[in-house]
């Protein structure tokens, strides 16, 4: 049901989404959630090392991202997609290229500081860093704006990531992201509209 409604709060006291309820316990966070995931299931260790060094640079690297990557990337799809629908007026070309400024800079930043000449974030091997950065970064792939485009070392990343993970898989993960734009094309409630139109709008603030 909704995140706001009184059910949703009791799994999560901010009523948003991620969360989880595992029995009886509750967790907010995706963070938190995927760290959560990958102990109680025992996964393989590249996800998250046993080795304190390289656990600690997946860590820096799930510090980092919220304030860089998470903050501009999914912006574009509120921009192109998202508040032009819950508000019906499309938002100026403006806004757009400040966010991808933005988030060309941390993309920057994410491939001098983090990725380097490694295959993964870490090294050699996938990680939840490298799971973290791909879903937000097909996020303006969805919209129109192709970020790996000129950018070889990324786009190489990105590839890897997808082999790593599996493509069948890689792409049924991003199936609603990657066909995003159809939801331009549904009729939405409208007090869902009115209740999400400023919400959406505070977010780009």
């Amino acid at each position: 049901g909704p995140s706001n409604s009184e059910g949703a709060g009791k799994v999560s006291l901010l009523k948003k989404v991620p969360a989880l309820k595992d029995g009886d316990f509750t967790l907010a966070e995706c963070t938190a959630i995927l760290l959560y995931l990958s102990r109680k299931y025992n996964t393989p260790d590249h996800w998250y090392p046993s080795d304190i060094q390289k656990r600690a640079q997946v860590d820096e690297y799930l510090s980092w991202h919220h304030a860089n990557i998470r903050a501009n990337a999914p912006k574009t799809m509120w921009i192109k997609v998202l508040i032009p629908l819950f508000t019906g007026q499309p938002l100026p070309s403006e806004k757009l290229q400040e966010v991808m400024e933005g988030l060309s800079t941390s993309l920057k930043q994410f491939e001098e500081r983090f990725l380097q000449d490694k295959a993964f974030i870490i090294g050699s091997e996938i990680s939840l860093a490298d799971l973290v950065a791909i879903v937000e970064l097909m996020q303006p792939v969805g919209v129109g704006c192709d970020i790996f485009e000129d950018r070889p070392r990324l786009m190489e990343w990105r590839r890897r990531v997808e082999d790593a993970v599996g493509r069948e898989l890689f792409f049924q993960a991003h199936e609603m992201l990657l066909n995003i734009k159809e939801l331009s094309n549904i009729q939405i409630d409208p007090q869902l509209k009115e209740h999400l139109a400023p919400v959406l709008m505070k977010m780009l603030k």
